[in-house]
């Protein structure tokens, strides 16, 4: 094991969630209430479509890959809203100075 895999190994936690009534064991650099969201709503989306299916919706592989496609989906909310709240903030800040120079050459 080379340093940079042994430092990421230190940097992870193993977390246990639970999807369709099965506990599954996760390991990630995520705080343990980031992935407990995520495995929420991975729960909440295999619930919602294994209610119109009479399969069984609790493969190991599925829950795995639903829990990743999850996990980029928040992150994606996530830097959305930070651009947007800077994208924000510049705007008022551009808008006070235009209203500044305004007043002093008005």
């Amino acid at each position: 094991m080379n340093p940079d895999e042994r430092v990421e190994m230190e940097n992870t936690k193993a977390t246990t969630v639970e999807i369709m009534g099965r506990a599954y064991r996760v390991r990630g650099a995520a705080d343990e209430k980031y992935v407990q969201e995520v495995a929420r709503y991975v729960d909440d989306k295999v619930r919602e479509v294994s209610q119109g299916s009479s399969l069984p919706a609790s493969d190991r592989v599925a829950i795995l890959a639903a829990m990743n496609i999850a996990d980029e989906l928040f992150q994606l909310r996530r830097a959305s809203h930070e651009e947007l709240s800077t994208i924000e903030r510049k705007t008022e800040s551009l808008i006070s100075l235009l209203d500044e120079k305004m007043s002093v050459d008005g």
